[in-house]
């Protein structure tokens, strides 16, 4: 546990564990309805959404646009570059990745254009390598 995990109130821990502990991204409902997160109390959905605004803030969780759904960063500490996420459409394997050379010609490609990002987000459809193989 870092010091930034260490100031996490107790819903906010919670909440970091069930995503953390899912092999999947989950939505805040699917997150409400895990074992751990009830028996921690939490049981209303505006409970849950508080949790993962401050998660996602801190730079620990991720909201996954196309799914509607949450993931646990998979680095040990925040990042500042965005994040881009490889997901599977048949097991919802998520896959987060350095993302810094796509930043870059993004960042690039909007100064040439003389467009202004608000929020740079990637995320890659597609099947994992153990999806493919069992189809092959």
């Amino acid at each position: 546990m870092n010091k930034l995990t260490k100031s996490l109130t107790k819903n906010q821990v919670a909440v970091l564990k069930a995503l953390q502990e899912s092999s999947e991204p989950l939505s805040a409902y699917e997150i409400m309805e895990r074992p751990d997160v009830r028996e921690s109390g939490l049981r209303a959905p505006l409970t849950i959404y508080r949790a993962l605004g401050k998660l996602i803030d801190l730079g620990l969780v991720h909201r996954l646009e196309s799914m509607s759904a949450f993931v646990a960063c998979c680095h040990d500490i925040p990042h500042s570059s965005p994040a881009t996420f490889m997901i599977c459409g048949s097991c919802k394997q998520t896959i987060e990745v350095e993302s810094s050379a796509i930043e870059r010609r993004i960042l690039a490609e909007a100064k040439k254009q003389s467009f202004e990002i608000d929020r740079l987000h990637l995320e890659v459809s597609g099947r994992c390598g153990s999806c493919v193989s069992a189809d092959n």
